[in-house]
């Protein structure tokens, strides 16, 4: 490669990313392997043979040795919803597990990544039931479509371990809990029912946010282990949150996973309203089925957020 061949690795950054994220379950931690992929193939960009493996390919060797590297002794990032039963208290203590790895939302947005299944939460959180290397499998010949040969080559091994990985990965996925589907945040049914639940909760009308709820939709709110299943908890748990927090919050749509997604600005006292929480939606047959709520100001930080809103008047963004 000549000197002034960098630039060719930078159209692969936001795809690079989208894979760490689905390897590493953190937005933060895949964008440092990425940063180190790139600068790794940097270094070594006059020892690339092109007639072996084009660009992409051997940045995603890279890549996926980064990361198998970055996942060695760790455990999964978990949601809530996959460490325990949902509470029956929506009272219950509001206490954050900061000792646990959560697995976190990835911002889209930010990036020119195509919108797709394979990245949305519930999708990402049932790869980490994989060992890593199996997941590895899964991503680069289910998502990216690298044939056999070629992941072989980016894991060093075989052809026949590949295909035998990506078939216990399939098996595993086929046993979990992935009642989920995929929402097209374009859709116009989805949008219709994410502005409803704008509008219910900007009036702090629980009955209203209830109509729209699946009957076992489920909440959940990572770092705080807690979650609920049914519209009758959820709606229970929404108005202790108004009771906490009052009425008169504002809402700022956006897209997060490939999902619908809502930014809440909690009322402030002085007047105006503070970013509380990031909520990223699965609406499934015209009813939210699934909202997870981040509170992690490292987690909103990812999306360029407002952290404040001005007391004297308010746009939402569309």
């Amino acid at each position: 490669m000549r000197h002034d061949d960098r630039v060719e690795f930078e159209p692969y950054r936001g795809e690079l990313l989208a894979f760490c994220y689905r390897m590493l379950g953190s937005f933060h931690e895949a964008e440092d392997l990425v940063q180190e992929t790139l600068l790794r193939a940097w270094k070594a960009r006059d020892r690339h043979d092109p007639a072996r493996a084009s660009v992409r390919t051997w940045l995603y060797r890279i890549a996926t040795n980064a990361c198998l590297t970055a996942l060695e002794g760790r455990g999964r990032r978990p949601l809530p919803s996959g460490l325990g039963t949902p509470s029956d208290d929506p009272e219950a203590p509001l206490t954050p597990a900061l000792d646990i790895p959560w697995l976190g939302p990835f911002p889209d947005a930010r990036f020119d990544v195509e919108v797709r299944a394979d990245v949305r939460l519930a999708w990402v959180a049932a790869t980490q039931l994989l060992p890593a290397r199996q997941r590895a499998v899964l991503v680069l010949r289910e998502v990216l479509e690298f044939s056999a040969a070629e992941v072989a080559g980016q894991l060093g091994t075989t052809v026949s371990a590949v295909n035998s990985a990506l078939q216990r990965a399939r098996a595993t996925l086929a046993g979990a809990r992935d009642a989920d589907g995929f929402c097209e945040p374009g859709d116009p049914e989805v949008r219709a029912v994410i502005q409803k639940y704008v509008r219910a909760f900007e009036a702090a009308d629980v009955p209203a946010l209830m109509r729209l709820l699946a009957d076992d939709a489920v909440l959940e709110m990572p770092p705080v282990p807690l979650w609920y299943r049914g519209s009758r908890a959820y709606g229970l748990f929404i108005d202790r949150v108004f009771r906490m927090r009052g009425p008169g919050w504002r809402m700022r749509e956006l897209t997060a996973n490939g999902e619908p997604a809502l930014a809440a600005y909690a009322p402030e006292p002085g007047g105006g309203h503070r970013l509380h929480s990031l909520q990223v939606f699965t609406v499934i047959g015209g009813r939210v089925t699934h909202n997870v709520v981040f509170t992690d100001p490292r987690v909103l930080d990812a999306f360029d957020l407002p952290h404040e809103l001005p007391v004297d008047g308010f746009r939402r963004e569309r």
